[in-house]
């Protein structure tokens, strides 16, 4: 859908639903857009499927070469001092402040295959990541990061909510991962959540900020667990207009997840 916000366009593909009893709001699902940093849940899921299985180390040391504190952008890890890193360490760097320079270490480690054919056997059809992260993107190179739909992602994240998706290890594993982040700002912005209420909202989410492109998937759990991806599409200055959209969708998916028990959604 290419909605009109003060004369810019923002394209949205949308989608949030309610696991127990599958009430769905969407909006062009299926649109392929680009998903900035939120494709590195399929790199988190990848190192957690490896986690689970035993195949990786939690405390297995990676380094950080120069060419990934070389990619700026979002991270901490590029800004300190030390070389070697977990792969604990890396993986919650991604997860919490979405990490360039641990992105493309993780990255390295499993291998930019892996984590496509971990999208291929999930199902994922137009959902993938296609290179590592970039300073600047010019010929010879994909044009994005990675890709995807609003259903697909909400497919995936189904699976990982429900402990179906590899092992129940695996899940967990990711979804521990995603509830440590500290992007708020987007459709979770809507949300009314707190960790350490007994009946409050848990939020585990990933996001993605690059030029031009918005997006949030996760999964909420309240009275109701209900996944959501919205991925927005903009014209340079529609920004604030994008942002809106998300949070509008924010507050559908804090209705459907309904946070107290006295909730009759």
């Amino acid at each position: 859908m290419s909605a009109a916000h003060g004369g810019q366009a923002v394209r949205v593909g949308a989608m949030v639903r309610r696991l127990d009893d599958g009430r769905t709001l969407t909006t062009d699902p299926d649109l392929v857009l680009p998903l900035a940093s939120v494709g590195k849940v399929l790199l988190l899921g990848e190192a957690a499927r490896r986690l689970a299985d035993g195949t990786l180390a939690a405390a297995q040391p990676v380094e950080l070469l120069e060419a990934d504190r070389e990619v700026g952008g979002t991270g901490l890890i590029g800004q300190l001092s030390p070389r070697w890193w977990t792969v604990a360490d890396l993986a919650t760097a991604v997860a919490a402040v979405s990490d360039n320079a641990a992105t493309n270490a993780l990255l390295r480690l499993v291998t930019l295959d892996a984590v496509r054919e971990l999208a291929r056997r999930a199902g994922l059809q137009h959902t993938a990541v296609h290179d590592r992260i970039r300073a600047e993107r010019g010929p010879g190179v994909p044009e994005s990061f990675a890709t995807g739909t609003a259903r697909e992602l909400c497919a995936f994240l189904a699976d990982v909510a429900k402990g179906t998706w590899q092992s129940p290890q695996a899940c967990q594993l990711l979804r521990g991962w995603l509830a440590g982040n500290t992007d708020r700002t987007m459709v979770a912005d809507s949300i009314g959540h707190d960790p350490w209420s007994s009946d409050g909202v848990r939020v585990e989410n990933k996001t993605g900020t690059d030029t031009g492109v918005r997006a949030d998937t996760g999964i909420v759990s309240g009275r109701h667990t209900v996944v959501y991806a919205v991925i927005a599409a903009f014209a340079p200055g529609a920004e604030r207009a994008a942002v809106a959209e998300l949070r509008r969708w924010g507050a559908a998916v804090d209705r459907l997840a309904g946070p107290h028990r006295s909730d009759s959604s």
